[in-house]
């Protein structure tokens, strides 16, 4: 299930009422705005900030620039989308690095967020970025919480240090001052919860605050509490006045209404999201991909830098090359679906997809990639290089010769037929080549 993916059917019905019309009246962009205010609430969007949305766009849409268009419900889409960045902070929000090391990242959230595990979840995202993290124990009361962190310590590739149950403000200083002795330049503080926000732990996280003078405060906030998380961002902002939230369980949100409403509720940016329970899945939050993922226009850029972290750059100038050339034969399509597989859950890679191509996640196990190995060896090198020669006498000797059914190998070049498909329709994105879209996430590595 991808995430969003309730207000994404609910956004699509609309739009695909108005795109179909050639052109628009104010009862056409009334009922539309009407529709996309219930899809909002729906998704458990604040109420204030629904209000004000809706208001901005249906201003927006009834200019008569836009009624008067020849396209005039792809530039309504264009609003909502422009409206959904903006509400989302317009630009991705980076870390703040401090002038002196270490750069002190205080993690504070309550029990139940993900909190610890993000610390780990950070740590080597900050690794995988050139730099050099420690991770601190300063949640003293919630029982095996040091351990916990000393686990996801060691899986991340990272040195904890911990003092037992001392003073977290004090763990905190004597952190910084080994961090400083392992040449470490970031230290993230991991620090006490509750199930509820009260004053004892705003008092201590203002102590902590106060003794450390972090360069970020990131609260962690379960993504599928909804407004829950909002009103969680805004008493811990209103006491610690927090640099940033980090949204867990994002490929579990099906509604996506805090990724909507805690920046104009807080003013706060959201910095980062987790999608899934791996160490490596963490992203940046960027306002344009997620209102881009939202209208069901894909993510291709993301899709890109996750492609970067299991590719060489050999591979990635042969791919290239084969995007521009359109030389893509049976083995490639083999080579590249164990690439595919190698970036993490399939759904949610499935999603970054643009134009809804029906791809199953199943297609790409590796049960399915072994039956497909079977069956491509089993043909000859000029069906490999031609597979549309491929009828139905070849279809009985190629599933004869592999082990497998005519059916399989329906199903083998059915998935090959789609991926081809996928790789035209990611040409055509936005009128910007593969080609040019792989150069350019170069740049990521």
């Amino acid at each position: 299930m991808a995430f969003f993916e309730n207000l994404s059917d609910r956004l699509k019905k609309v739009f695909a009422s108005i795109t179909q019309r050639g052109k628009l009246n104010e009862v056409d962009i009334k009922q539309a705005m009407r529709e996309i205010r219930i899809a909002l609430l729906e998704a458990d969007v604040n109420l204030a900030v629904v209000k004000d949305f809706v208001s901005r766009v249906s201003e927006l849409a009834q200019g008569e620039e836009i009624i008067k268009s020849l396209t005039p419900g792809q530039m309504v889409v264009k609003v909502v989308n422009d409206e959904l960045v903006k509400l989302m902070g317009v630009e991705s929000s980076k870390l703040q690095v401090s002038s002196k090391p270490p750069t002190v990242i205080m993690m504070v959230g309550l029990q139940g967020a993900g909190k610890t595990t993000m610390c780990g979840k950070l740590a080597k995202y900050l690794i995988n970025s050139g730099k050099k993290p420690m991770l601190a124990a300063c949640d003293i009361y919630r029982p095996a919480a040091i351990k916990q962190l000393q686990v996801v310590g060691k899986n991340a590739g990272v040195e904890v240090f911990e003092k037992g149950t001392q003073k977290p403000q004090k763990t905190a200083l004597e952190a910084i001052k080994h961090a400083l002795s392992k040449g470490c330049d970031t230290l993230i503080l991991d620090t006490a919860g509750r199930l509820h926000i009260n004053q004892e732990l705003m008092d201590e996280l203002v102590e902590v605050k106060s003794a450390v003078t972090p360069t970020e405060i990131l609260l962690t906030v379960d993504a599928m509490t909804g407004q829950d998380a909002v009103t969680a961002a805004t008493a811990f902002d209103k006491v610690l006045d927090i640099s940033g939230v980090i949204l867990t369980k994002l490929d579990g949100d099906t509604r996506g209404g805090a990724a909507l409403s805690i920046r104009a509720v807080t003013g706060k940016p959201i910095k980062f999201c987790g999608i899934g329970e791996k160490l490596g899945d963490i992203e940046m939050f960027h306002p344009d991909r997620i209102a881009s993922r939202i209208l069901g226009m894909g993510d291709v850029l993301t899709l890109i830098e996750k492609a970067q972290n299991t590719m060489s750059e050999e591979e990635m100038e042969k791919l290239e090359k084969k995007f521009r050339e359109a030389s893509f034969t049976l083995e490639d399509f083999l080579v590249q679906m164990k690439q595919f597989s190698k970036m993490g859950d399939m759904s949610h890679m499935l999603s970054m997809l643009p134009g809804n191509l029906k791809i199953n996640p199943k297609d790409f196990s590796e049960e399915k990639l072994k039956r497909f190995k079977a069956i491509i060896q089993s043909m000859t090198m000029e069906e490999r290089l031609t597979p549309q020669i491929i009828k139905s006498s070849r279809r009985k000797r190629i599933a004869m010769g592999s082990a497998s059914t005519v059916p399989e190998v329906n199903s083998l070049l059915k998935q090959y037929d789609q991926t081809k498909q996928m790789m035209k329709t990611l040409s055509n994105e936005r009128g910007v080549g593969i080609d040019k879209l792989i150069k350019k996430g170069k740049k990521f590595r």
